[in-house]
């Protein structure tokens, strides 16, 4: 989750202070966080020649070379402007490999003024259930994947893209609200909402909740 004031001030005093050094030590906390965000939006067409450690890879040579002009105005905090040029990468990449191909309209949704591609039905739900499965229970998880799947569908954008934020990206009520847009009030009600919504949308399937 984000970071108090104080605590954001102490992050920007220290980046200041150890340049690059303390940016790699920084980025490597949040690795396993931006990792996430990059295996929710990733398009499926690119998930068998583009691993999300390379996306990370790209966007830290973006970071080191964004830190001065970061720190000089510092309207994000750190972790908001690391995932900023994590999202950034990603998009220039789906651009580069799928082109035209991309998948419409509904790919990218804001971020501070730029894009980023959508966290896709497909991987919230394989998230959201979780890898753990022995092969006896592949077929079973299959049918479930498809039913979640098709609840997050039933979502509206702006309450899939809270439930992404929130609970798969780990933002905070506040960094959510900036990402979107809207205020912190309006994040949190769109993240109940998607909640309850998919909770409803779950139970009315065959089924029901039954293994999630």
């Amino acid at each position: 989750m984000d970071h108090s004031p104080s605590e954001t001030a102490l992050l920007l005093q220290r980046l200041r202070a150890g340049g690059h050094g303390t940016l790699a030590e920084l980025f490597g906390r949040y690795r396993d966080r931006l990792r996430r965000m990059v295996e929710l939006r990733m398009d499926p067409r690119l998930q068998a020649r583009l691993d999300p450690s390379d996306v990370l890879q790209e966007a830290y040579l973006d970071l080191a070379h964004d830190l001065d002009a970061y720190l000089r105005d510092p309207k994000l905090t750190p972790f908001l402007w690391l995932r900023l040029h994590v999202g950034r990468r990603l998009t220039i990449l789906h651009r580069h490999h799928l082109g035209t191909r991309m998948r419409g309209a509904g790919l990218e949704v804001s971020l501070y003024r730029d894009a980023l591609p959508e966290a896709s039905s497909a991987a919230l739900a394989a998230m959201l259930l979780g890898g753990n499965t022995s092969p006896t229970q592949a077929a079973r998880r299959a049918e479930r994947l498809l039913h979640v799947q098709e609840a997050m569908n039933g979502l509206e954008p702006i309450d899939r893209e809270a439930l992404a934020l929130r609970h798969f990206e780990q933002l905070s009520r506040a960094e959510a609200a900036q990402v979107l847009g809207i205020s912190e009030a309006a994040a949190a009600k769109r993240y109940v909402r998607a909640l309850k919504r998919l909770e409803e949308l779950l139970a009315a399937m065959p089924g029901g909740l039954e293994g999630l």
